[in-house]
């Protein structure tokens, strides 16, 4: 496995390589920018006008982005950013095994001067400002500031409100509620969830189901290495037999397991399955392309996977960093900040005037309670570098049968006590 990623991993530095030189990569009137939000996202399209804005404000210098794939950024970051194609600015995972692994390896800029002059870090505040700094371990929580993050996201419950209602079903607020709502659609021949097992959801939806029976502590000896972590506790055990169960109930399709995440959410806005449990960060996609059905969202019943969103980083390499600067401070104004709640994003330094749709109101609302609430609980393959594709294996193997949900466990808990014996508990 390790050896097949790395492979793919060489072949996708090999082939950035070799579409853009040293030269141009250190041009001091461009200011080369990945992320990778599609344009109809949220993010998307707040910094499509921050960019606008950026160039407006810069005369002479012109932003060359490129979009890039989430599992392209994954693979490819160390790599990529020891090398002279490195981006001035982009946008990167946040968590230990990302963003605070990059920063361990000395592979970002430091960004504490700045966030002081520039007062990014009163716009944050505690709790979001959690995943933007990280110790000299690489764990998040304190230390030195390697990222900015301008917007917040947390996983929820979509449904089909025109399927729930044909069904007489009401909003799925609670685990029984879903539970309920989802046997009801298997009886009648609709696979309920849809889901991608090929990349992250499914393995989000396990730990979802986890979730369910967690709490702060539980969390925090899991993500922050505050105690010891039992995969075979009363909690992990809810969530992969509870996941099992699903999958031989007909809740979610066997087929699911070499399902991308892109084909799910696609799969949901087009009406195939009433039930979509995923990020927010697909809430303005919806918003803008279901056309044919109503649908509506609430909150997963229990803790969930939530925290700020992606960072802007600044490679060490970076030969514009003022530049850098500059554009973060732009998508951290007013103004862009609003254009990303209104278009279906949570901002997190928003104006002080109030969403108008009754939709993003209720989004923001419901993610201002989760914080009030404590119950965000980050993301499953933060604690360890590597986690997120030992994840996806073991949850795939789960869908098509080659492993039960205990043999899963023992798998992610071996590999985590293997890749966090370093870090020290």
């Amino acid at each position: 496995m390790s050896k097949r990623l790395l492979a793919a991993a060489v072949a996708a530095v090999l082939a950035v390589a070799g579409c853009g030189g040293s030269e141009e990569a250190s041009d001091p009137n461009t200011l080369k920018l990945w992320h990778y939000e599609g344009p109809d996202s949220a993010m998307g399209v707040a910094w499509a006008e921050a960019i606008k804005q950026f160039e407006a404000t810069h005369p002479g210098v012109k932003v060359r982005f490129e979009e890039k794939g989430f599992e392209q950024i994954q693979k490819t970051a160390s790599m990529v950013l020891n090398s002279k194609d490195a981006p001035d600015i982009l946008e990167y995972n946040k968590g230990n095994a990302t963003a605070g692994l990059l920063s361990k390896q000395g592979l970002l800029t430091d960004l504490s001067e700045e966030v002081a002059k520039r007062g990014w870090d009163k716009k944050l505040g505690p709790g979001i400002d959690t995943t933007a700094k990280y110790d000299e371990r690489g764990v998040m929580g304190s230390g030195k500031w390697y990222g900015i993050p301008n917007y917040a996201e947390y996983v929820m419950v979509y449904y089909n409100k025109t399927m729930f209602d044909q069904q007489g079903l009401a909003a799925p607020k609670t685990f029984d509620e879903l539970t309920a709502a989802m046997d009801k659609f298997a009886k009648a021949g609709v696979t309920p969830v849809a889901l991608g097992g090929a990349e992250y959801p499914a393995a989000q939806l396990f730990y979802q189901l986890a979730l369910t029976k967690a709490d702060r502590e539980w969390v925090d000896r899991f993500q922050r290495y505050t105690g010891p972590v039992d995969f075979h506790d009363n909690t992990w055990v809810f969530g992969a037999e509870t996941f099992a169960k699903w999958l031989r109930e007909g809740y979610i399709s066997k087929d699911s397991a070499g399902v991308k995440a892109e084909d799910m959410g696609l799969s949901f806005m087009q009406g195939k399955h009433p039930i979509m449990v995923s990020g927010s960060w697909w809430y303005g996609r919806v918003q803008a392309q279901v056309k044919d059905f109503e649908w509506a969202a609430v909150p997963w019943p229990g803790m969930t996977s939530g925290s700020s969103g992606n960072l802007w980083v600044v490679p060490k390499g970076s030969k514009n960093k003022q530049l850098a600067y500059d554009f973060i401070e732009i998508t951290m104004s007013p103004a862009i900040q609003d254009k990303l709640r209104d278009a279906g994003g949570i901002p997190v330094a928003p104006s002080a005037t109030p969403a108008t749709d009754p939709r993003t109101k209720q989004l923001n609302d419901d993610f201002q309670a989760l914080v009030d609430d404590d119950r965000l609980a980050f993301y499953p393959d933060w604690p360890a570098p590597g986690f997120y594709d030992a994840q996806v294996s073991s949850v795939q193997k789960v869908i098509t049968g080659q492993i039960g949900a205990h043999e899963a466990l023992t798998e992610l808990a071996d590999y985590y006590k293997e890749n966090t014996a370093s870090v020290g508990k």
